[in-house]
């Protein structure tokens, strides 16, 4: 009696679950989640596409700036397969880069807006924009067949950041 004084819920939530074999808590809610995924019959219409600021080049930082901000920006993505991908791709190659090579690269990396385009073209998934289409890219395609069937299950430590370059 005492627990129905001190904690309503609590004794609401017992009490149903003595009538009910399924979980309290699904009785109790009032609200509904829903996982619409690609159904055929999706519209769409509810979808609201948030803009983006156009991709500029930076052309006022030094070659080791740049670097650097690739570096991070390869390691720190929003999926963990680009994650993954790309920060053993910076570990590789990055530092063997021209400048033009770098300023493709971060084309690449930063100007779509979503993460999983970049991967469906690193992995021959999807056909790349023409704008894409290049050296850099294509390195990068022949990094993520994985010749040499490396285990590639988590991004690089950072301590070859201070080892000396290959």
């Amino acid at each position: 009696m005492a627990v129905a004084i001190v904690f309503p819920t609590l004794a609401r939530m017992l009490a149903l679950s003595r009538r009910h074999p399924v979980s309290p808590l699904l009785s109790m809610t009032s609200f509904r989640r829903f996982y619409r995924g690609d159904s055929p019959t999706d519209s769409q219409k509810d979808m609201i596409e948030i803009p983006l600021p156009p991709w500029q080049e930076r052309t006022d930082e030094s070659i080791e700036t740049k670097r650097a901000r690739l570096l991070y920006e390869s390691r720190k993505r929003g999926m963990l397969e680009n994650c993954i991908l790309l920060s053993l791709f910076a570990k590789e190659y990055l530092h063997r880069m021209t400048e033009e090579q770098l300023n493709r690269y971060d084309r690449l990396i930063n100007e779509p807006s979503n993460d999983w385009d970049i991967y469906y073209w690193a992995t021959e998934a999807k056909p790349a924009p023409e704008i894409f289409e290049n050296e850099v890219l294509a390195l990068l395609r022949d990094f993520a067949k994985n010749k040499n069937k490396e285990q590639r299950l988590r991004a690089p430590d950072l301590e070859y950041l201070f080892e000396k370059p290959r």
